[in-house]
């Protein structure tokens, strides 16, 4: 397939590919790319909303780029606070794993499942030390975490933030380090999180991620994004 062809195909239907021109060389090297898409397990089926980002992995495993899943078993507990405008609640680790069995047979309806490789959070944060949480919290400022628009929006309207919300975009942002992933793929909302395992990768000397950021589809209110319950 001619490389117009290949962008035609990944530009259709994205909202910004970060920084795109890095990803055209990486794509006209002929190298085989890791793409990680990470979920939280946080209810029993996925939303067609996810269907938008999982396409695209499959046209990109079409041409022979590997696809890495994470299970987001340590972040589902927490819960993504990416537009939220109050704290979730904490699920068990139970919970997460029930969730997670449904989300991988659905997932597969759309990704190659031959082409895919499925990681949990926990191999990697199940063996963190507080070593390692020093270590890794101590790259960012509150100042920067704040500067997202949700959590800016709910300091000014004195709503609470816990710690654990903090910390999420780093968790994420580790896991771009933990399984050296080329690309990341996630919806606006989640922007600021992918450009969080950016900086990691670039602080590790490690060769920083390409974002692509796929828009949302909006929930049946017509301006939330679609979530996982009605």
């Amino acid at each position: 397939m001619p490389l117009t062809e290949k962008e035609d195909i990944l530009n259709r239907g994205v909202e910004e590919i970060i920084v795109k021109s890095e990803f055209i060389d990486q794509l006209n090297s002929g190298q085989k790319m890791r793409l990680k898409m990470g979920f939280d397990p946080s209810a029993p089926d996925i939303h067609v909303g996810h269907a938008v980002g999982l396409r695209k992995l499959r046209q990109l495993q079409e041409m022979g780029h590997q696809v890495v899943l994470i299970v987001g078993d340590w972040t589902a507990q927490i819960g993504d606070p990416s537009g939220r405008s109050q704290t979730r609640n904490m699920l068990s680790i139970e919970e997460v794993h029930s969730n997670a069995q449904t989300y991988l047979d659905q997932f597969f309806k759309i990704v190659d499942k031959e082409r895919t490789e499925i990681r949990w959070q926990s191999e990697w944060f199940g063996p963190f030390t507080l070593t390692n949480v020093i270590e890794l919290t101590s790259r960012f400022t509150v100042a920067q975490i704040l500067a997202r628009e949700d959590f800016a929006k709910r300091f000014r309207e004195n709503q609470p933030i816990s710690i654990t919300e903090l910390l999420y975009p780093l968790l994420q942002g580790y896991d771009s380090v933990a399984i050296e992933s080329d690309v990341e793929f996630g919806g606006t909302d989640q922007k600021f999180n992918l450009l969080v395992g950016r900086q990691l990768q670039q602080m590790r000397g490690m060769k920083a991620q390409q974002c692509f950021i796929m828009p949302l589809l909006p929930g049946t209110d017509g301006v939330q994004k679609m979530s996982k319950s009605l």
